[in-house]
């Protein structure tokens, strides 16, 4: 497989999207380049090539097609989620250009105001009228003033093959009203819009800043301990193994282990919960993560590339790469909607005239021109981006990661969800859960020889049992100890002989073994030739795995079922305890993907089917399952990267806030599809019968567009609460 090359840009001032897509089609067309992407919701240029050699004209030609298509944009490298120092150097005061701008606008707007109070006072009240050819000068310069820039874009696109976009349609509405002698009209029209411009440009920054603001989890610094004290340096220059001291109140910059002290941490920026968690030492730690109190010297165990906050930004910033179905269809609708609307203008403007008696061209260019005006689609194509993103980002300040807008969208649709068990609806952990005695010994009595006999093992199993006696272990009484490999141990435990296993090792021994129906490992113990009885090691299950489950079916989920390596009798038990469909147990990776092809079968035609799962095991079923959803706290490395949801907090009840979240963003992205198709379609119809001004086409365009992006910037919101 060939290598591919991909770097990424920031195209800063970039602000309308059809000028992304204008940028991304004629950059993907470009020899060499494999593929090119415009996020518009983050202004990133995304380019990928798999011939190295042709990377620096690749670049050349690419700030030329930029410089030629839209000059005012400026091609910059990527540093999408800078820290403070960096952040603050980008807050630029408003350019030269901005304040002319501006200038222009206002004295625009004056000019305008003057010739209204000309035009509509009546006849005789003020001591001067306004001659015809002055009145056009006065609504002219008003024009000008506000639209010249409007009518050079336009100009400059027409030159360069590119007819239909807003600036041609505002430019050919406005200069027909002036034609038909609508001076008042022409000059409003191009003023509404510079304003509904201006305050769209002002909301799509505003969402666009909620987004950014995720760069607040980049730590700025890291102070690693040297021989010659603490050193304040950047955190990519750490490497694994160096000790890192956080004072309180400093974020943690690297993934790590607690080498020294005591603290609670705020995990708010990476879970969602608001709860501090306590560490101490040997306690694992992820940066950007705040400590609170104490002081903590850190083991790191993770270089930067590969901590948690790193991939938390690149997972969020790439997100725009993996489009929703939705967003790919408005983008081609877009591109043949402007078309159709501009002809069937044409067709309004000339045919009725030539086909109706007594139909005057001016009339019907009136008419026309509200089609024009109404016509361009930036509303959905300005929002509908910007409300996926924003579902993503409001996801992720909820412990959710999402890695593209297709996998939001997907989440919406979910008709069978699938776990894995070990990690996942269960902790992963091994303690005792059953304790049973038998004859005269008492639970704590069978707990201490159980203890005591397993005191030497390191199995996980044997660890639980120690745990679960929580008392030093009598060392000096502990004799005799063997293992018999495969079935237990034999020990002595002060005066007592002692066998602790399964129950072959008590039947070799001619130990009679009650039959036991256990939901875990039975471990049966013998003492001085007697059965003394056995305790259960199980995996507990995790506190909202039963509740995730019930909220799944109510919120429609139709099938829950459940494929895990484990007994068929631990299965079996958990799937009872949760209220799972289907449980299929004991399986072998391969099996698990053959067995989730079988339940993909049952969905329903445009249902999705989810995966969830933690460990090595499970990264080829998250890889085939519609959406693969991982536990990223306990989760491996392969089964994060091979999911495209990953949940920080190893909580199921996460995947429920998910749907809920992605289901809030369809929501929204169809509020504004409809709104925005019904306003248009009513002025559009109003203006083709002579219904409707040129005021109610510019708010058919730029005021609709402000309230469909003002609606989308709701997604951020509602994902929080």
């Amino acid at each position: 497989m060939e290598a591919v090359l991909r770097r990424e840009y920031i195209l800063e001032n970039l602000c309308c999207p059809k000028c992304a897509a204008k940028i991304e089609k004629h950059i993907g067309a470009l020899e060499g380049v494999s593929r090119a992407l415009v996020d518009f919701s983050i202004q990133k240029l995304t380019i990928e090539t798999k011939d190295s050699g042709l990377w620096d004209d690749i670049i050349t030609r690419t700030g030329g097609i930029i410089k030629q298509l839209e000059p005012g944009i400026e091609l910059r490298n990527a540093v999408l989620f800078p820290n403070r120092e960096t952040a603050k150097d980008q807050d630029r005061p408003v350019s030269v250009k901005d304040r002319f701008r501006r200038i222009c606008l206002i004295l625009g707007m004056v000019l305008f105001a003057l010739g209204m109070v000309f035009d509509y006072v009546p006849s005789g009240t003020l001591p001067v009228t306004l001659p015809p050819l002055m009145r056009l000068a006065v609504f002219l310069a008003s024009y000008l003033l506000v639209g010249g820039e409007v009518l050079v874009r336009a100009f400059r696109n027409i030159t360069k093959g590119e007819i239909f976009d807003e600036n041609f349609l505002m430019g050919i509405a406005t200069i027909g009203a002036f034609a038909i002698g609508e001076y008042p009209e022409g000059a409003a029209v191009m003023i509404f819009y510079q304003i509904g411009e201006t305050f769209q440009n002002y909301a799509v920054g505003r969402s666009r800043k909620s987004i950014s603001a995720l760069m607040d989890l980049r730590p700025d610094y890291a102070n690693l301990k040297t021989a010659a004290g603490l050193e304040r340096v950047s955190p990519e220059t750490v490497r694994i193994g160096d000790l890192i001291v956080v004072k309180p109140g400093e974020k943690i910059p690297l993934d790590g282990i607690v080498a020294e002290g005591f603290s609670a941490l705020d995990t708010s920026a990476l879970t969602g919960e608001s709860l501090p968690r306590d560490v101490e030492k040997g306690s694992a730690v992820l940066s950007g993560s705040i400590n609170k109190s104490g002081l903590l010297t850190i083991e790191v165990n993770k270089v930067f590339g590969e901590s948690t906050v790193s991939k938390i930004l690149t997972l969020v910033q790439n997100a725009g790469s993996k489009k929703s179905v939705t967003e790919n269809f408005i983008t081609k609708f877009a591109r043949y909607y402007t078309p159709v609307v501009v002809f069937s203008a044409l067709a309004l403007a000339f045919l009725p005239p030539l086909l109706i008696p007594g139909a005057t061209f001016a009339e019907w260019i009136n008419r026309a021109l509200v089609f024009l005006v109404v016509s361009c689609p930036c509303a959905l194509v300005i929002s509908i981006p910007l409300s996926f993103f924003g579902g993503i980002g409001g996801a992720s300040r909820n412990g959710i990661l999402i890695k593209g807008s297709n996998y939001l969208e997907a989440l919406t649709k979910v008709d069978t969800m699938v776990f894995d068990k070990t990690g996942t609806l269960t902790k992963g952990v091994f303690s005792v859960t059953k304790i049973v005695p038998a004859g005269n010994i008492t639970e704590k009595r069978l707990l201490y020889y159980a203890a005591h006999a397993e005191a030497h093992s390191s199995h996980p199993i044997a660890r639980s049992i120690t745990q679960a006696w929580g008392r030093d272990i009598e060392a000096g009484t502990i004799g005799g100890y063997e293992e018999i490999a495969g079935k237990g141990v034999s020990v002595r435990v002060g005066d007592d002989t002692v066998l602790a296993g399964n129950a072959r090792l008590l039947e070799t021994a001619k130990i009679t073994v009650p039959p036991v129906e256990a939901s875990g490992t039975a471990i049966y113990l013998a003492v001085n030739g007697a059965y003394a009885g056995y305790l259960v090691i199980s995996d507990e299950l995790k506190a909202d795995s039963r509740q995730a489950v019930e909220d799944l079916r109510t919120i429609g989920v139709k099938r829950i079922a459940m494929l895990t390596g484990d007994s068929r009798a631990v299965g079996e038990s958990i799937a009872k305890q949760i209220g799972l469909d289907t449980v299929y147990a004991e399986l072998l990776p391969h099996q698990k993907v053959e067995h989730l092809e079988t339940l993909e079968q049952g969905k329903s035609g445009s249902g999705k089917l989810v995966f969830v799962g933690d460990g090595i095991n499970d990264a080829p079923v998250l890889a085939r399952a519609d959406v693969g959803i991982a536990m990223g706290g306990v989760g491996s490395d392969a089964a994060i990267e091979a999911a495209d949801v990953v949940l920080m907090t190893d909580e199921p009840s996460k995947i429920v806030n998910a749907i809920r979240i992605a289901r809030k963003t369809r929501n929204i992205v169809w509020q504004n599809i409809i709104f925005a198709l019904s306003v248009k379609g009513v002025i559009l119809v109003m203006g083709a019968l002579g219904m409707a001004t040129m005021w109610q086409a510019v708010f058919g365009d730029v005021g609709v567009a402000l309230i469909a992006v003002l609606n989308a910037m709701r997604v951020m919101k509602t994902a929080n609460k």
